[in-house]
């Protein structure tokens, strides 16, 4: 082998090398360093130089990652069988513990998703699962973020997607509903039936006060029932001939019974 081979060889060599201490990292990407397998710093952004052999570098993102959490088969308190799924948004807040507290903190904190999902949901009814979702996300939230600190993950927000119900269950919450929409109706026609004879009531008071208010209404009703074109018109006798007819009927019955 000549010289000139062996110094081509030998600045190769000195090139690759320092070509692999010269590592460039992101604005949101930190490197941890390790020394003969030891952890020495959390380094970048920027350039900086690693030591081939004696140094490795492992590179964590520190942005918000987003996650969907597979759907979950969940019994609710109230024995209702329903598939959940929802979406994770958490992010490495120290990358130091994220590589060496677990080995995989992506796998790791789904897995924690996915069991924490069942365990919160199942204590819940299936009411609390439609209607209180802010709630059930909340508590979701507290309970993953509390067990992923110690790897130095902050999980921001939970946030379920879906519950999928089957088809019994829909129609039986539809009828449900339509039940409670009927409940409704009626309570709303018995208040108003209650404000009309209230109003009706006050009504016959006035009347019975004021005997020619009376007058006039019976005239009204006549003006209304002259403009109706129906062929058959209704006269109502007045009060006035009424009452002296009830009296004499009711002098006659006073005799016979004495």
């Amino acid at each position: 082998m000549s010289t000139m081979t062996i110094v081509f060889f030998i600045i190769s060599i000195t090139i690759l090398f320092l070509a692999s201490a010269f590592r460039v990292l992101r604005e949101y990407e930190r490197g941890v360093v390790f020394q003969l397998g030891r952890f020495w710093k959390v380094k970048g952004p920027g350039l900086i130089i690693i030591i081939p052999v004696i140094q490795t570098m492992v590179r964590v993102d520190l942005r918000t990652i987003v996650m969907d959490v597979p759907s979950q088969d969940v019994i609710s308190r109230d024995n209702v069988s329903v598939k959940v799924n929802a979406v994770l948004y958490f992010r490495v807040i120290d990358p130091e513990r994220a590589i060496i507290q677990v080995e995989n903190y992506d796998v790791a904190t789904s897995q924690l998703a996915q069991t924490t999902l069942r365990s919160v949901l199942g204590q819940h009814e299936l009411d609390e699962m439609l209607a209180s979702r802010d709630k059930l996300n909340s508590d979701i939230q507290k309970i993953l973020d509390e067990q992923t600190d110690a790897w130095g993950i902050k999980v921001a927000n939970v946030e379920i997607k879906h519950v999928d119900l089957d088809e019994s269950m829909i129609r039986a919450i539809a009828k449900q509903a339509e039940a409670e929409r009927e409940r409704r109706a009626k309570i709303i026609h018995a208040e108003g039936e209650l404000q009309a004879s209230q109003h009706l009531l006050e009504a016959a008071q006035v009347l019975a006060q004021q005997p020619q208010a009376l007058q006039l209404r019976y005239l009204q009703t006549l003006t209304e029932i002259a403009g109706d074109k129906s062929s058959t018109i209704v006269f109502p006798l007045p009060m006035e001939i009424i009452s002296p007819l009830q009296k004499i009927l009711e002098r006659q019955a006073d005799k016979k019974d004495a």
